[in-house]
């Protein structure tokens, strides 16, 4: 019997989706999408490849009947989220025809329904549809741009109906997000017809999209959408973004739609290349067979990397509808689909089985492994500037800024991310690597000049590289301590002898202080958690630790709080309390009584080493300027620091700024030095040197430093080194974020011609959370916003588990933190925009509100 197909004629109508549903997207809303089924992006390595026409296979081929019924409820949903030549180029209404066009023809035992939608258009594609006279209708969205609902459906009703209305087994749901009337480049169009859209503006609408497509959908009911990028892959978007580096946030896996024409495998790829140096995974590439046997050399390329798959020719007959071709086609159609449906499933199956894996084989660093379970592993998929893309227990990738900033050392956006990939990349290629004693290639030489010519301005001459920061202070200790020998002429004359006469040379630390877990840098730190008998027994502590002064915001005001021996003796007509934390670095508190007091305590504690041992001697000062990191973000009173520094150099002792953590705009200064007004003899830095994506680190020196190190014998040199030292690929990754940092075309907080960033932490907001009854105190600086919970016993320090419950709720927001013990952190780049720290300044005052509220209410419970 001859099907019976009932059409519903094309209708023009309103969509369900109310214009506030899609607002425009904030900057901070998150980049979600669900792992239920799979979603692929295409892409293409040029325009005019037949994107289209792989999605419209794939269309058929996945809502294609099974061999038998019971037939399985299936949807396919095609996003456009960029079109221009709207509406006669529009391809979601092309796949929505051809779809009908080719069920229509086939006799089928099940419905068939298919919809096209337009979200958003400029005003000219807009009247290109509804005419002149109905612009108004559905309201605008700014920018130049219209809601236009425009809603089209067919219902295709199958043979086995006999009459009875009957629920669609199979769907295609298609959908164009923002249309431009003229068929010219998006960036073009948009300018153009003056209807501007930003990234994150099509970005917002494709997860909205994403999210309600899956709403309702039960796990009888089996989904695949694919969403179709414009033109090639490096072709612009509206804003100009190149769709590549637009569509990164998601970072979906893809199918690359290559090019078989001649001179295609070039482009193809080139395309590939594009895409995986940006992170992306291909799942396979796909291509028309122009009879040029492209796909013997691409095959070749492509071997153990992704699968290749060539389509029949297309018909160059332009009436011709293609159903001959898609059923020609539906073999290549079927084996796309498997590849996806199978990558899919081990993609996700590989995701889920990571955190048990993880806690069977992985030994992690300040971790104790019987505290976590299986389900307080973060599986991290990827990483898109300062956000995770994270799995989540719902089945959904989402997003978390990284308010920990991979361990302090993740200062670039997205797209110095791209830039740092790029240059590392090109790096790698060019040297791979090559030894550096006695030898120069440009990225060392150029970051030397870059260091010389910031950090050590003024006072360094040399760079020594190494590998990372504990290493950086290793080597800065043994230039100290020749230089200590060579300033109170303690050299022996004899380099080649050694007559067993060590010297006992301790340094110069504040309590407190953090320098690395190698054994010479432990050395240099105070009793702490980190050197305890546990985690190094023989430990002995080869210095002299001083009580510092810290400052912090409590309950709305900057004060100092004075170490115990201080307390005893301070006149009560000093004031403690500042009217502002600018106040606290003004040069003006040199002349002060509590500048004399930290003179006469910093005296007597050095006098008191100098009556216990003639035969010890103090050879280097090491501090963290300003802030102590793994020591609880402690802010150590700047004039006191700077006091200590002027005594040691009045003294010729060698002073180390140690500034791993505190260096490259961490504070707010390209160096925090600049914030003691004082220069050091040595100085480290690592992490965000390189924009913490590969470890790298360098030790500057002072010319006289470097001198008590020259000679006649190879003895005399400093005998220390490292395989990787100055690396090339670190030194590029060094040489790109230090540039980045410090340009006002690419860092939005660099205020120009001031060498400061502005203020990122809202002060209003800062001070309210250094009043809620919650919070001990707060350090707001720079980059670095630190909250330290109001505990006690137990529950304070860096052993603390107090703060878990805030961390997991912080979590919940998207907000990844990792405290100190109670003291809780938020860092963000020094490119991070001001709005996104307000917004996390929001939720985690919310939060802490919250905390409090729940250990009052447990409190009271208890009592």
């Amino acid at each position: 019997m001859a099907p019976y197909i009932a059409i519903v004629a094309a209708t023009l109508r309103r969509t369900s989706f109310k214009h506030s549903h899609f607002r425009r997207r904030c900057l901070h809303s998150a980049i979600d999408y669900p792992l239920s089924h799979p979603i692929y992006t295409i892409w293409a390595s040029n325009t005019s490849l037949g994107k289209t026409l792989v999605s419209a296979g794939l269309s058929i081929s996945f809502l294609s009947p099974s061999s038998s019924p019971p037939f399985p409820k299936r949807r396919f949903i095609y996003l456009k989220p960029i079109q221009t030549g709207f509406p006669h180029d529009s391809d979601s209404a092309f796949l929505y025809r051809k779809f009908c066009q080719f069920y229509a023809s086939k006799s089928l035992p099940f419905s068939v329904f298919a919809s096209n939608s337009v979200f958003r258009a400029s005003m000219p594609a807009a009247n290109e549809v509804l005419g002149n006279g109905s612009v108004d209708d559905g309201g605008e969205v700014g920018c130049g741009l219209k809601n236009l609902h425009w809603y089209e459906e067919r219902k295709l009703q199958g043979t086995e109906c006999n009459g009875v209305e009957q629920f669609p087994v199979s769907e295609a749901v298609c959908k164009t997000l923002y249309a431009w009337k003229e068929a010219v480049s998006p960036h073009l169009a948009a300018e153009r017809e003056g209807a501007m859209v930003s990234d994150s503006e099509v970005l917002d609408l494709l997860r909205r999209c994403l999210e309600n497509d899956t709403v309702g959908t039960t796990e009888e009911v089996e989904v695949m959408t694919v969403i179709e990028t414009a033109g090639g892959v490096a072709s612009p978007g509206p804003s100009g973004s190149l769709q590549c580096d637009l569509y990164r946030p998601f970072r979906l896996p893809g199918i690359l739609v290559g090019d078989g024409r001649l001179g295609g495998i070039s482009g193809t790829i080139s395309a590939y290349e594009s895409l995986t140096l940006r992170g992306y995974d291909i799942a396979a590439v796909v291509f028309e067979d122009h009879g040029l046997m492209n796909e013997v050399p691409l095959l070749s390329y492509f071997r153990n990397r992704v699968p290749v798959l060539v389509l029949p020719s297309i018909p160059k007959d332009m009436s011709d509808d293609l159903i001959s071709w898609f059923d020609k086609s539906q073999t290549v159609f079927t084996s796309l689909k498997e590849i996806m449906l199978s990558t899919f499933l081990e993609r996700t199956k590989r995701l889920h089985e990571m955190p048990k894996k993880s806690c069977d084989a992985f030994w992690w660093p300040f971790t104790q492994h019987k505290l976590v379970s299986e389900e307080k592993v973060t599986v991290i998929d990827s990483r898109c500037g300062e956000n995770f893309a994270v799995l989540k227990s719902s089945d959904m990738i989402s997003e978390q800024f990284d308010a920990c900033a991979s361990w302090w050392t993740q200062g670039p956006d997205a797209n110095l991310q791209i830039e740092l990939a790029k240059d590392m990349g090109y790096t790698a290629a060019r040297y791979g690597h090559v030894m550096f004693p006695e030898n120069v290639y440009e990225p060392a030489l150029k970051l030397a000049e870059l260091l010389l010519e910031g950090v050590g301005k003024g006072w360094a001459s040399r760079v020594y590289y190494s590998d990372n920061g504990s290493t950086a202070v290793e080597i800065a200790l043994k230039m100290a301590f020749r230089k200590f020998l060579s300033n109170h002429e303690m050299l022996p004359e004899n380099v080649s002898s050694d007559d067993g006469n060590y010297r006992d040379l301790k340094v110069l630390a504040l309590r407190g202080s953090y320098h690395g877990d190698t054994l010479g840098a432990m050395e240099a730190q105070a009793p702490s958690s980190y050197t305890g008998f546990l985690q190094q027994p023989w430990y002995t502590g080869r210095g002299l630790f001083l009580d510092p002064p810290t400052v912090a915001l409590y309950s709305g005001t900057w004060k100092v709080s004075l170490p115990q021996k201080m307390q005893s003796v301070i006149s009560g007509r000093e004031s403690l309390s500042f009217s502002s934390r600018d106040e606290i670095f003004k040069r003006s508190r040199d002349g002060s009584g509590l500048a004399s007091l930290y003179t006469s305590s910093i005296l007597q504690e050095l006098e008191l080493l100098s009556d216990s041992s003639a035969l010890s001697h103090i050879g280097a000062l090491i501090v963290e300027p300003v802030v102590q990191g793994a020591g609880g973000m402690q802010m150590i009173d700047p004039l006191y620091q700077r006091t200590l520094v002027m005594e040691c150099k009045r003294r010729k002792i060698p002073v180390i700024f140690d500034e791993v953590f505190t260096g490259f705009w961490r504070l707010g200064r390209e160096t925090a030095a600049e914030m003691l007004y004082c220069e050091p003899d040595i100085s480290c830095f690592a992490k965000l040197m390189t924009g913490g994506i590969i470890p790298l680190a360098a030790t500057l020196a002072s010319e006289d430093t470097f001198e008590a190190f020259t000679g006649d014998s190879k003895l005399k040199a400093l005998l220390h080194g490292h395989s990787y030292s100055a690396h090339a690929m670190g030194c590029a990754a060094a040489v790109k974020s230090i540039q980045w940092f410090k340009d006002c075309n690419t860092n939005i907080n660099l205020i120009p011609e001031s060498r400061l960033l502005q203020e990122v932490w809202d002060a209003e907001l800062v001070v309210r959370i250094s009043l809620l009854p919650a919070v001990h105190r707060v350090v707001s600086l720079g980059t670095l916003c630190a909250i330290e919970i109001q505990a006690e016993g137990s529950n304070a320090g860096y052993a603390s588990t107090y703060a878990s419950s805030l961390l997991q709720m912080l979590r919940a927001d998207g907000i990844y933190m990792r405290p100190l013990g109670n003291v809780a952190y938020l860092m963000c780049g020094p490119c991070t925009p001001r709005d996104t720290c307000r917004h996390l300044l929001d939720k985690v005052y919310s939060r802490i509100h919250e905390f409090g509220q729940q250990k009052e209410d447990h409190q009271a419970s208890a009592a």
